[in-house]
């Protein structure tokens, strides 16, 4: 046997740092490092670690309970959190110094009530809806908005730290939606300056909009996908040398011959067309191996490309090698940096019909992870 775990996920935290010094220099003004969703399957704590050495000014996550595990873990830089739902308990985040985001007046009255009760200001920063109609508060509803905000403040209930919007359609440069938004954007900065508000911080674009939209990195960026080494916009040749940070290995468990006409897997829904071998790959759907894959993935197998066969199982997949009987035990690289024949999450999400994000923040389940670069 090789050594390695059943099915594992290694992340590269020096991949994580190259990228973040890469996108500062770019950039030119503050990192707002997006580490939701468990850093995007790679693991909240040890990425948001390794972004505050590579020098992120800013963090940012979805959740009060991520803002938590943050804080817990020691983090007390700047921390951005936006999503809540009715009679969300501020409280802690208060304490904590979180900057919360609020979309309507009712958000910021519930804010005001948990900042009486703290006996402490709030930090709060104002998201607005310029056209992707998902958080945010609409174009109709701004100045009430905004003038609550600013009511607010004076009154000492808050502080307001930031205006900011997400763009819908960034990883398309030439799409129209991109000058509207922007244009809508600064409609409602201009509109927050004349009830009085004076942010800090102004910030709309994304991973594909601070790295293909100069004219939209404001005071800060919030990039996400692209400190991870993925491509924000894998349809544009923008030649930024990111760096993915995940690998997903296992190892062959088992090698069989198969005859031509065998079939194999639920459904049989691959028939082999001649005399091959197959080998077994301990990682299914409970691990976030699509189903959507089934016959359409490829994974490396001691470095060479192969094909998965077969409807893609709870467990385990199947892989065509081709005749070939490797030993049992050969590492298996479902998906990683390209080179040595590995498939990317980018070919996995072409394979699927659907995005790279989903691939590496769906991936896990029973696997172990393990960090390279880790500081001691």
């Amino acid at each position: 046997m090789s050594g390695l775990t059943r099915a594992e996920i290694v992340v590269d935290l020096d991949a994580i740092r190259h990228n973040v010094r890469l996108l500062r220099e770019l950039v030119g003004v503050p990192m707002i490092t997006v580490v939701k969703a468990d850093a995007y399957g790679h693991g909240l704590l040890p990425v948001a670690r390794a972004a505050r050495e590579a020098g992120a000014e800013w963090l940012a996550v979805a959740t009060l309970d991520e803002v938590r595990s943050l804080r817990a873990d020691g983090d007390e830089g700047r921390l951005l959190t936006w999503l809540t739902v009715p009679d969300e308990q501020y409280d802690d985040a208060i304490r904590a110094d979180v900057d919360l985001t609020a979309y309507t007046v009712a958000e910021l009255d519930e804010i005001a009530a948990a900042a009486a009760y703290v006996g402490a200001p709030a930090r709060v920063q104002l998201k607005v809806d310029t056209g992707l109609h998902r958080g945010g508060a609409s174009r109709a509803d701004w100045r009430p908005f905004l003038e609550r905000a600013r009511a607010g403040e004076v009154a000492g209930t808050w502080r307001i730290t930031g205006i900011w919007s997400h763009l819908a359609c960034a990883d398309e440069p030439d799409h129209p939606a991109n000058d509207a938004q922007q244009a809508a954007f600064d409609d409602a900065v201009a509109m927050g300056h004349d009830v009085g508000l004076r942010p800090e911080l102004r910030h709309l674009a994304n991973s594909a909009a601070a790295i293909l939209r100069p004219q939209a990195r404001y005071d800060a960026v919030r990039v996400g996908l692209a400190t991870y080494g993925l491509d924000p916009a894998p349809a544009v040749d923008h030649g930024t040398d990111l760096r993915p940070a995940m690998t997903v290995r296992a190892e062959l468990a088992l090698v069989k011959q198969l005859e031509a006409g065998d079939a194999v897997s639920y459904g049989h829904t691959w028939t082999a067309p001649a005399r091959t071998t197959v080998g077994l790959v301990p990682a299914g759907y409970a691990e976030g191996v699509p189903v959507a894959g089934s016959n359409r993935l490829e994974v490396a197998v001691g470095g060479v490309r192969r094909p998965v066969r077969g409807r893609v199982c709870m467990d385990q997949v199947l892989v065509d090698l081709g005749g070939d009987t490797p030993p049992e035990g050969t590492e298996v690289v479902l998906f990683g940096p390209p080179g040595d024949g590995r498939a990317t999450a980018q070919d996995w999400a072409q394979a699927c019909g659907t995005i790279n994000y989903e691939i590496v923040t769906r991936i896990g389940g029973r696997m172990s992870r393990r960090y390279t670069g880790v500081r001691p």
